[in-house]
């Protein structure tokens, strides 16, 4: 009687990692359709934070007219709670928590104070996961099959994620942002030359420039609108373009607060310097497209190998083979006949 096991790649079951996958793509596929199915306009989540940042500003000036600098955040019971505990803990250090408020400004995420939550959230996170697959691995034994060693190894990595994934969550929704914003940008200098030239302030130009933009580039547009809000409220006007320099971790952005403030203090012609920045952009954008397309054959190379020369090798080669196999058999089948 012949017992029929599973079959298992370096101690894996690969019928269960198998299953676990097609549960994580139908999973997939049915929150792709939900999300094409409830589209929702962009613009009124954006809409919405810029009243409640022009809100906050307007506050802020009317109740504080000398304060040099509007840094209203709203502060919620959970996070004070939050920052509390781990100020009890001693656990929370001032250089860490502006650092993790940068991330999160340039990540578009606008309240400061989720920057506690996220120290929170990276304490917190290795322990559950750590102490979770100590259950999965060492009590429940979910991968019998597994040594020591195996075993280690996975509660080691699901520490290492879960101190990481934080971190990691809003360093690349931070780049993804920055992108997008660099894409936009040599269009956005452009019209601010076009708007400059007009005769249209600095503030104005920023808010015409978010509005004819905020289709294209959302983040663009967003950023900018911003500025312009803060250009309105703000008594300095520098800070208005060190916070949009703070907010994009992108040089080209720094590059243009820089033109800003210079022509804020020594009034020199704002649409020359802004032409000069548009066309060095623009150019930079060009080498950026010209770089990528030569390296294309590069990176095409291993797909080329792996994937796409078997398969011709298989439908040139197959039908030749599979003569040659039935010409031997029909060989094998007639001396077997004749030795008869």
């Amino acid at each position: 009687m012949t017992t029929s096991s599973a079959p298992t790649l370096l101690g894996i079951d690969v019928t269960l990692v198998g299953t676990m996958l097609v549960a994580v793509a139908a999973a997939a596929t049915l929150l792709a359709i939900y999300a094409a199915l409830t589209v929702k306009d962009p613009m009124a989540k954006r809409v919405q934070s810029l009243n409640a940042r022009r809100a906050e500003l307007k506050a802020g000036v009317i109740a504080r007219p000398n304060a040099k600098r509007q840094s209203l955040v709203r502060r919620t019971k959970t996070t004070e709670r939050i920052k509390d505990t781990l100020e009890n803990m001693k656990v929370l250090q001032d250089s860490q928590v502006k650092a993790i408020q940068q991330k999160l400004a340039q990540a578009g995420i606008r309240n400061r104070e989720y920057a506690v939550a996220v120290i929170f959230a990276r304490m917190v996170l290795p322990i559950a996961l750590g102490f979770g697959a100590i259950v999965l691995l060492y009590w429940i034994e979910l991968f019998p099959d597994w040594s020591s060693f195996k075993r280690f190894l996975g509660f080691a990595a699901a520490v290492i994620i879960g101190y990481k994934a934080p971190e990691t969550y809003l360093k690349n929704k931070a780049t993804k942002r920055t992108n997008e914003i660099r894409k936009g940008l040599p269009d956005a200098l452009d019209l601010l030359v076009i708007c400059a030239e007009a005769g249209l302030t600095v503030d104005a130009a920023f808010n015409r420039v978010a509005r004819e933009l905020g289709r294209a580039y959302p983040e663009l547009g967003d950023e900018f609108a911003l500025t312009a809000i803060e250009l309105s409220f703000l008594t300095e006007r520098r800070q208005a373009f060190e916070n949009l320099a703070y907010r994009v971790d992108l040089d080209a952005v720094r590059g243009v607060v820089t033109t800003m403030v210079q022509t804020e203090r020594y009034g020199t012609p704002l649409s020359s310097a802004l032409r000069v920045l548009a066309a060095e952009f623009r150019n930079e954008r060009m080498m950026r497209a010209e770089e990528k397309a030569a390296r294309l054959p590069a990176i095409m190379t291993v797909p080329l190998i792996l994937f796409i020369l078997p398969v011709l090798f298989i439908v040139i080669l197959g039908p030749a083979a599979c003569s040659i196999a039935d010409a031997f058999s029909g060989d094998a089948g007639m001396g077997g006949g004749g030795g008869g």
